[in-house]
């Protein structure tokens, strides 16, 4: 009787209370919303334009911004050559690879190099599959609807990544130039056969998690999953060919000289290009995320591709620190892994990106504004493509007033596969760096040594 009448209370104070209560679109608050929209000649005009053209970007460029930002920096690191992930979601192998190459370039005096994004994509996609399969094993009698369960199947294994996932395969495949491994259709344009992969990964992850619930040993599982990571090796070789164990490379330097032949395994190569010390003790992610506390070091839980890999970790700093970090980092002509929000406020043709390159709110009459904290949380903002960060451009003080982005989308992308960006820009759009422990100032420093906050893999900005 008493549990009636307090769920009752509980009803009526809610119903009562109209907190909670929905409200329809009903013919009140229709005309409301009709009568808001006041088709006057100004309105007329915007809807003419829009409803005939087909590209809102284009209507609301900020004429007056243009021809205001130019491309030159005082500061550059020495880059050269541009490199094309294609359709493909490998940014984050792109831009790990580009950091290193300037140094290859200058080691071996030649003017060009690049290495085979092919021969570590198709280990990193064999390892996803094996740490997916892992992953299920472990959560084989979790309830399917459990909201890691669900993370997992969501996306067997996919492109993307960040830079501990190129040293987690590169300490262990080690690497080889382009010409070893060449791309082919499959790795340039990834779709399809990552698509291909990932049914025949579900269908061996929920083979596992049946025999699991028939009561099979753990041994039995993971006899299950080799079966599984047979047929994505075949999957894997059949679309990008299998990676060599040992080759030769033979080179023309600047001076015309032609190196012979040598042999290597790719672990050898990898020894032989990497600058002494590059490791995780030495460069740090370092994150901008406004919607955490500063100086604080955080993992992502099970974001890596190797079961036995390094996890995500970053360090979280106020924009003006990493600021300082990289234009150090500039000067001493180190170029850094950097990702950010590429598509925001982003002139395609120019290369060019400002805060204020589209005013959207004057083209349709609707504010848009957001802080860089909302943007995250509401998951209007997050980052979506990694670049190499080469240049800043400084004021008589030597304050950043622009910086300049490496892509890997082509030499025809950007300006001429270059990608200037304001400093305003860097505060809203710009989320991570990999940077030298040695650029960071002792407050930085001292917080890399406590123990991170973990976060879930599903958390908001990841």
């Amino acid at each position: 009787m008493k549990k009636n009448i307090f769920a009752m209370a509980v009803l009526a104070a809610l119903g009562g209370g109209g907190m909670l209560q929905a409200q329809t679109i009903g013919t009140e608050e229709l005309s409301r919303l009709q009568e808001s929209f006041v088709l006057d000649a100004p309105t007329r005009a915007i809807q003419n334009v829009l409803t005939a053209d087909k590209n809102i970007k284009s209507c609301a460029l900020n004429r007056e911004l243009q021809g205001k930002i130019d491309h030159y920096f005082k500061y550059r690191v020495n880059v050269k050559g541009i490199t094309d992930q294609k359709q493909s979601g490998r940014c984050w192998m792109f831009t790990s690879m580009n950091v290193l190459r300037p140094g290859i370039m200058e080691k071996y005096n030649v003017g060009e190099f690049d290495f085979s994004h092919n021969y570590l994509y198709f280990y990193d996609m064999l390892e996803k599959s094996n740490l997916f399969l892992e992953n299920v094993i472990r959560t084989a009698k979790t309830d399917q609807g459990d909201r890691e369960v669900m993370t997992l199947f969501a996306s067997p294994v996919n492109d993307g990544g960040v830079w501990n996932l190129y040293y987690n395969l590169a300490t262990k495949y080690g690497v080889v130039p382009a010409e070893v491994m060449p791309e082919t259709e499959h790795s340039d344009n990834t779709n399809q056969m990552v698509s291909i992969l990932n049914e025949s990964l579900r269908r061996t992850g929920m083979e596992i998690r049946h025999m699991a619930a028939d009561g099979a040993k753990t041994a039995a599982l993971r006899e299950r999953k080799m079966e599984g990571l047979e047929d994505a090796y075949r999957i894997l070789a059949l679309c990008l060919g299998e990676p060599p164990t040992t080759f030769t490379w033979r080179y023309k330097d600047l001076d015309g000289n032609i190196r012979e032949l040598k042999d290597y395994t790719p672990m050898q190569f990898y020894a032989e290009i990497t600058p002494e010390g590059y490791t995780p003790d030495n460069y740090i992610m370092i994150m901008n995320d406004p919607t955490r506390p500063y100086y604080k070091l955080y993992e992502i839980q099970n974001y890596r591709n190797s079961y036995e890999g390094l996890n995500w970790v970053y360090l979280n700093l106020p924009n003006e620190d990493i600021k300082k970090a990289a234009l150090a980092s500039i000067k001493n002509n180190e170029a850094m892994y950097a990702s950010c929000d590429v598509g925001k406020q982003f002139n395609v043709a120019e290369g060019i990106s400002d805060p204020t390159m589209y005013d959207y709110e004057s083209l349709f009459g609707v504010e848009l504004e957001m802080a860089k904290a909302d943007r995250i949380l509401s998951r209007q903002s997050g980052s979506s493509h990694a670049m190499t960060l080469v240049g800043c451009d400084v004021d008589s003080n030597e304050n950043p007033v622009k910086w300049e982005f490496e892509n890997s989308w082509g030499p025809s992308a950007g300006h001429e596969g270059y990608i200037t960006f304001t400093d305003d820009w860097f505060d809203e759009y710009m989320f991570r760096l990999v940077i030298r422990k040695a650029y960071l100032d002792e407050r930085a420093v001292e917080a890399l040594g406590t123990k991170p906050v973990s976060l879930p893999m599903w958390d908001y900005m990841f």
